[in-house]
């Protein structure tokens, strides 16, 4: 059986560029005697990766067609009908991927060059939080609802099979699109494979200046992400904790500037300390040191940052939203994102209570035993099996 796996996606893109490299595992674990494996990426940073791939691979850089192209069907200048028609003649990453003749492309960052021409694919379905958290200007504003809209129904129409990480994603898939609940296949995420092995650099010390004890939060800075009620909540506590640290980090953009501002204006500026933007091998150094992580988005369905604390020992508290409960079970504590208060709690408990940590530690490692990277390869061997022999 001949399979492709299209990668497009950078380090910047957090979630979804971890979930490719969970992806890229499982297809290079697929057994030879049965598949054949065709790697695309579409960005330089995908080499290192490969180097230890025998089998065929393809640096693809995405072509200016595809702009253009995602540019006029967004203004509905051009139906994706039309586009599916035209692709073949104008679209050089189509061509080259129907020439391929795989049996079955899996797009792991839910890309629409899945659907801007005739190839079989097996799509990601990473949330539909656009219609679920429409309050958020990152999935609402400047047409990017509508876009999103039209995206997903076109993934929902064309895919031959969709991946989403649980059951309530399923469900909110079959309720917001009506899709055939046989094309829709629960794949839960893993903690990615480089978190176990990686090795912070020798200047780390001098790079980051980090805080004894802190409480750690890596996320950018989109306004779902929550970051200024944990700040509020960190205000709250200031006088009761007085040794309390919390660090954030990810790029300055989106929201940044608005949460500086109210670190500044709470006086948290010796709390609250900003690290900028981290390679992802630098991360898992983070979660070692850190008392602990707080995780207060309002997405879901569920999250890889739980996963990557449970993999490195770190106890954490997150949101108790859509699956995000389902996904920790016992091994996190739970707290309500929209009350500071709530957030507070489990701050407090997770920074005093050294046996609560101890013990959810424990119970992150039995997690992370019960759903691993064997378990998600064997699935998603069977999955692409399942979904290359159907007729859709």
């Amino acid at each position: 059986m001949k399979i492709g796996l299209y990668l497009a996606s950078r380090p910047s893109d957090g979630g979804v560029y971890q979930y490719n490299i969970m992806m890229l595992d499982a297809v290079l674990s697929l057994p030879a005697e049965r598949f054949q494996a065709t790697v695309v990426f579409t960005d330089e940073i995908w080499r290192e990766r490969l180097q230890g791939y025998n089998g065929d691979k393809v640096y693809l850089p995405a072509s200016p067609y595809a702009r253009v192209l995602r540019r006029l069907t967004r203004e509905n200048i051009l139906s994706i009908d039309t586009l599916r028609r035209l692709s073949p003649f104008i679209h050089p990453t189509i061509r080259f991927l129907q020439n391929k003749r795989c049996d079955l492309w899996i797009f792991p960052s839910q890309d629409p060059v899945s659907y801007h021409g005739e190839i079989p694919s097996l799509v990601a379905v990473h949330d539909l939080m656009h219609r679920y958290e429409r309050r958020f200007p990152e999935v609402s504003v400047n047409g990017m609802f509508e876009w999103r809209e039209m995206h997903y129904r076109s993934i929902c129409r064309y895919a031959k099979g969709m991946l989403v990480d649980s059951e309530v994603g399923k469900e909110q898939l079959l309720e917001s699109y009506q899709v055939d609940s046989q094309k829709i296949y629960v794949l839960p995420y893993v903690a990615p494979s480089y978190v176990f092995d990686s090795v912070p650099s020798r200047d780390f010390e001098v790079r980051y200046s980090l805080p004894k004890k802190f409480i750690f939060y890596p996320a950018q800075f989109w306004e779902h992400k929550n970051h200024k009620n944990l700040i509020r909540a960190v205000n709250v506590l200031k006088d009761e904790v007085q040794d309390l640290h919390l660090v954030l980090v990810g790029g300055k953009k989106n929201g940044y500037e608005s949460v500086r501002k109210l670190v500044a204006e709470l006086q948290l500026e010796d709390r609250v300390h900003f690290v900028g933007f981290v390679p992802d091998q630098e991360i898992p150094e983070f979660y070692r040191r850190a008392v602990a992580i707080v995780m207060p988005t309002f997405f879901g369905p569920t999250n890889i940052l739980p996963l990557e604390a449970f993999a490195l020992g770190c106890p954490c508290a997150v949101s108790d939203v859509y699956a995000m409960g389902t996904q920790v079970g016992q091994a996190a504590l739970l707290f309500n994102p929209v009350e500071v208060e709530s957030i507070a709690r489990a701050i407090k408990t997770l920074w005093l209570d050294e046996d609560v940590r101890r013990t959810l530690i424990e119970r992150g490692k039995q997690k992370i035993q019960e759903w691993n990277q064997q378990h998600f390869n064997r699935r998603v061997e069977e999955l692409i099996t399942a979904v290359a022999r159907t007729s859709w």
